[in-house]
């Protein structure tokens, strides 16, 4: 299975993702923001991030940059 980590301030829109997503058989773990989703994707295995742009604390931008480096 899949795993995939879905990175939004928005609660309603990882809900939406998450409930889509999982239908479809993947693994979801979510995050807040950007410093919770680069703990996590420094902590995790995932085959896909998705990622909001504009967020408290990081932008997406900046999240992925620092989780590539």
């Amino acid at each position: 299975m899949n795993k995939l980590l879905i990175v939004d301030d928005e609660k309603s829109i990882r809900n939406v993702l998450r409930d889509i997503l999982e239908v479809e058989g993947y693994a979801i773990e979510e995050a807040v923001d950007g410093e919770d989703g680069l703990q996590k994707i420094k902590s995790g295995n995932f085959d896909l991030v998705l990622c909001d742009v504009k967020m408290p604390k990081m932008d997406g931008v900046e999240l992925l940059e620092k989780a590539l480096a």
